[in-house]
């Protein structure tokens, strides 16, 4: 779906470039929370980033998600006629996921992508449980970054796709950075 022409510069004026929240590592990819997950709300907002070249693996979780591309372009992989398949999605372009709803994204270009994020407050709360503070030097995840991620993913009932299946897609998961698993 594309978002009406007027729509993308509005959402652009309320969201711009100025700082609304925390801003989360994801294992890559970033979110700044623009309404945090509260306990008592339904829903969250955030606005995401994916770097070039990164991906967020496949997955699904119980929670719907609905995803508007910002600026920059990417492709998601979603359900279509043949199964799942890779579509391109450029500035404007909207995504409604269901619950259950298998997917995955990926930045194959040179330039970020930011996206409007709308789900639920408990996808809020997983991600300030598996986040980290965005720090200055990016770098691959640790073993036991990955290895908590899984875990709290699997405490949050989400499904992971592996390895195996993620490449079938295309897609490498990140390899742990070598050294000391507590610096």
């Amino acid at each position: 779906m594309r978002l009406q022409s007027d729509t993308l510069p509005r959402i652009l004026d309320r969201i711009g470039e100025q700082s609304h929240g925390p801003v989360l590592e994801l294992l890559g990819p970033t979110v700044e929370f623009l309404t945090p997950p509260d306990r008592h709300a339904g829903f969250c907002v955030m606005r995401g980033v994916i770097p070039p070249g990164r991906i967020v693996p496949l997955h699904s979780h119980d929670d719907i998600e609905a995803v508007c591309v910002i600026s920059g372009s990417k492709q998601a992989l979603t359900r279509g006629e043949a199964g799942l398949e890779w579509r391109r999605l450029e500035a404007g372009d909207y995504v409604h996921l269901e619950s259950g709803a298998p997917h995955a994204w990926r930045n194959d270009t040179t330039e970020p992508v930011v996206d409007l994020l709308v789900t639920t407050s408990r996808i809020g709360r997983f991600f300030q449980e598996v986040g980290r503070p965005r720090g200055s030097t990016p770098r691959r995840p640790l073993a036991d970054e990955l290895a908590r991620f899984a875990a709290v993913a699997a405490k949050y009932g989400f499904w992971l796709a592996t390895p195996e299946e993620n490449a079938s897609f295309g897609m490498a998961l990140p390899t742990p950075a070598l050294g000391n698993a507590t610096t």
